[in-house]
């Protein structure tokens, strides 16, 4: 029987890296829920949009048959096995990256796990601790990886540090899986590989991804061998805001932008000609974001839209989810997140409130340490919008409207998304404006590998006793997802990868 030796550069309170810290969306084709809720996808529906979306290469062979992988094998192979470790879902799922210029998800497939990526962790954390054959893992945590070993081109073990007293080890093995995550947690590397869709990276790219996300894998992979693609695919988010609580460099959190607030530029002029509204294409609101002179934004809105529209993503700041309490999650949908809110015009220095607008105007440009905001423009702006309001959804004209309408026909967004709220209403009062930036998340790109997660050299054979799984191989092959992610597909990508290299692993002698 074999043993297995798993080494963690964390500390063990930190056992499940980003995932448990995440909110839990996973992508799903074909389950109950959607079946509840009256929708028929399938996999080829689910691969279509997926190829269109990501803009794939019809050449790329990896990522393509990765791609073609997932959308087959998530509903048995993420959905069920995760059931069947008593994982649930929210009820009704989710329909985000829509698509815009590029066609995204046809139905919602974005399915939350009752209790956020935390719980599902610890659930699978439980099942590693209770294995019948559990006497057969060591683990090992403040172990740094730096190198491969190699004997007669096979990898036969690793060797690295201590983070707690700097001394090396060394580990010998049949197989070795890299799962250490993506770069994006090294933000000079996000700079390097930055995608020429984007031009110039900016100024302040805040820190979304986990602390040891610094490549330093990659490298290892690179230096025995193995082929490195598509690293300037990246999935960042363009609403980031600083930490209240900073536990890294720069530590961000990424906010789900309200689709009533107004996005504006760093004048407070409205972003356009298309005006910025999250949920259809997340690669794009960087990319507008990116192109204005200061590459950063504002969202403005007041406290009814932040009450009923405000999200962080991840589990910290969704307590009610990730602790399962089903009355405070039903409370702050029915009347408001008034802790969230609270939390973070309390706490977060990118949040400023005022009771009017000469006051919000001036602490906008106080925070800033300029006058860049104009009073007069954003009065302009958001009198003329609020307008639009007023004549009635007949006679609407903006398409930030039109497409508040058009997600407020899916009951899972109906909940979350106000009907036409006036920003200047003054019972809506005080209004907030929040200072945005862009934020690191995702590796799409990675180390490439084969569907049995082997890794893959350059002239596309695989190097003997070498695998990889989850962000590290662009959550499979290299980069299934292409330029965009039809989001879920992360955590799932994680799951399905993690579970074919562990068993091609453990075929291998």
């Amino acid at each position: 029987m074999r043993r297995a030796l798993l080494l963690d550069r964390d500390s063990a309170d930190n056992f499940g890296g980003l995932a448990k810290e995440s909110f839990g969306g996973i992508f799903l084709v074909g389950t109950p829920e959607q079946r509840r809720a009256g929708i028929r996808d399938t996999p080829e529906l689910a691969l279509a949009d997926w190829k269109a979306f990501g803009e794939l290469d019809p050449n790329d062979r990896w990522p393509l048959a990765w791609a073609e992988a997932y959308v087959q094998r998530c509903h048995d192979d993420v959905g069920v096995w995760l059931r069947k470790r008593g994982i649930g879902f929210l009820p009704a799922p989710h329909w985000v990256e829509r698509g815009l210029f590029t066609p995204g998800n046809s139905v919602p497939r974005f399915h939350i796990v009752w209790g956020t990526g935390h719980e599902l962790a610890l659930r699978l954390i439980d099942q590693l601790e209770n294995h019948p054959q559990r006497e057969r893992l060591e683990i090992r945590f403040g172990q740094r990886v730096e190198n491969l070993l190699m004997t007669n081109g096979a990898v036969t073990g690793c060797k690295g540090v201590s983070e707690a007293d700097q001394q090396p080890f060394e580990a010998s093995a049949g197989s070795v899986i890299v799962a250490a995550g993506g770069f994006n947690g090294n933000i000079e590397r996000v700079r390097q590989h930055w995608h020429r869709d984007w031009g110039s990276p900016p100024a302040v790219i805040l820190n979304g991804s986990h602390r040891y996300a610094d490549g330093r894998l990659h490298d290892a992979v690179s230096a025995a061998g193995g082929r490195l693609t598509h690293l300037d695919s990246m999935w960042n988010y363009a609403a980031g805001v600083r930490h209240p609580r900073p536990k890294k460099p720069g530590h961000g959190l990424s906010l789900v932008p309200p689709r009533s607030a107004l996005w504006l530029d760093w004048q407070g002029r409205r972003i356009g000609p298309m005006p910025l509204v999250t949920g259809f294409d997340t690669r794009d609101l960087v990319a507008q974001v990116c192109a204005q002179e200061r590459q950063y934004s504002w969202q403005l809105m007041n406290r009814a839209i932040a009450l009923k529209e405000l999200a962080v993503s991840g589990a910290e700041f969704n307590p009610s989810i990730r602790d399962k309490k089903k009355l405070g999650f039903l409370r702050d949908i029915l009347i408001g997140n008034q802790w969230l809110y609270d939390e973070m015009t309390g706490s977060c220095e990118d949040f400023v409130v005022g009771c009017d607008l000469p006051e919000l105007v001036d602490k906008m440009n106080a925070l800033q340490g300029d006058d860049a905001v104009s009073l007069d423009a954003i009065r302009q702006t958001l009198e003329a919008y609020d307008a639009q309001i007023d004549r009635g959804t007949s006679l609407h004209n903006d398409e930030q409207l039109r497409r508040i309408a058009y997600v407020r026909r899916w009951k899972g967004d109906r909940i979350r998304t106000c009907k036409f709220q006036k920003i200047l209403d003054p019972k809506a009062a005080p209004l907030v404006a929040v200072r945005e930036f862009i934020i690191s998340r995702k590796s799409l790109g990675g180390i490439q590998t084969d569907l049995q997660s082997r890794v893959l050299d350059h002239a596309g054979a695989a190097i003997p006793g070498l695998f990889a799984a989850g962000e590290a191989a662009g959550f499979g092959g290299g980069g299934m997802h292409g330029l965009r992610a039809l989001e879920g597909s992360f955590l799932g990508g994680c799951i399905l990868s993690g579970r074919i290299a562990g068993q091609a692993a453990a075929a291998n002698t």
